[in-house]
């Protein structure tokens, strides 16, 4: 069974001109029909198992933070699963990211699940780059949905064309991000591209475009699957915050200002060279 869905994972999925124009004017892009309903039961089968057992948030949701309502996450389930790694190491995801970013190829900056539980709280306006000590803007992250994901479950929602928008690129995910970029990015009239996912449709979005999530209203939880791919000749920078200082120990081990990220934990997904 798994190398059947193996086959599936490596098989191409075919860009268009106007998919990369899309990605590259608004920062994200939702894709139909990329991975199949049997192939997200099989794999997020194993995803919820993992996640079940390695999460360490066992607080109600009355007694957490906003950012820990916002959903579980746990990173790197690759390293911890054989099933979970040929997930991650797929191609298809890989040639997508590498198509819309318009690189030689990408590596694996990391994975993580985002699960959303049932009455989970929403997900403040945040970039992803801030966390990232990465030297260009050649990273994206695909949002994977476990599950047909209505509005109601909270779905990630996307401020379109925000990829080129700097004020609060210095807000770490916080109730303050939710006020300042909700207000910020409402001001300088971005559209708010916030849609129901299909299972087996993926979103790819920048590491700098501004994203949400609503609440999770709904008696299940949201289950999404993230795997971050970066170019792959993308270059550690010297950490601008104490976030990207520690994602440079975690992800990114050994590796000196101004070299290329090539370890054991960013292993070249996908290349044309």
């Amino acid at each position: 069974m798994s190398k059947k869905y193996k086959s599936q994972l490596d098989h191409p999925y075919e860009i268009f001109p106007d998919d990369k124009r899309f990605f590259r004017e608004n920062g994200f892009i939702k894709l139909k029909n990329v991975l199949s309903h049997d192939l997200l039961v099989y794999y997020g089968a194993e995803i919820r198992k993992k996640v079940t057992e390695l999460n360490t948030m066992h607080l109600p949701l009355e007694e957490r933070d906003t950012y820990h309502k916002a959903f579980l996450q746990i990173a790197n389930l690759w390293k911890k699963s054989k099933i979970i790694k040929d997930f991650i190491f797929g191609k298809r995801l890989a040639q997508i990211a590498t198509d819309l970013l318009g690189t030689t190829g990408v590596r694996l900056y990391h994975d993580q699940a985002l699960f959303k539980e049932s009455n989970g709280g929403l997900t403040p306006w945040h970039a992803d780059q801030y966390y990232w000590p990465l030297a260009s803007e050649k990273c994206c992250t695909a949002w994977i949905p476990l599950q047909k994901t209505p509005l109601e479950m909270g779905p990630i929602s996307f401020a379109a064309k925000s990829h080129h928008f700097t004020s609060g690129r210095e807000l770490a995910i916080s109730d303050e991000s939710e006020v300042i970029l909700h207000d910020a990015l409402k001001k300088a009239q971005f559209k708010y591209a916030s849609e129901s996912f299909d299972l087996g449709e993926v979103s790819f979005h920048y590491g700098w475009t501004f994203h949400n999530a609503g609440p999770n209203t709904t008696n299940k939880a949201r289950e999404a699957m993230t795997v971050i791919y970066m170019d792959e000749h993308m270059r550690l920078k010297n950490p601008d915050n104490e976030s990207q200082e520690i994602d440079r120990q975690v992800w990114c081990p050994g590796v000196k200002i101004g070299d290329i990220i090539s370890t054991d934990l960013n292993p070249l997904i996908y290349s044309r060279v």
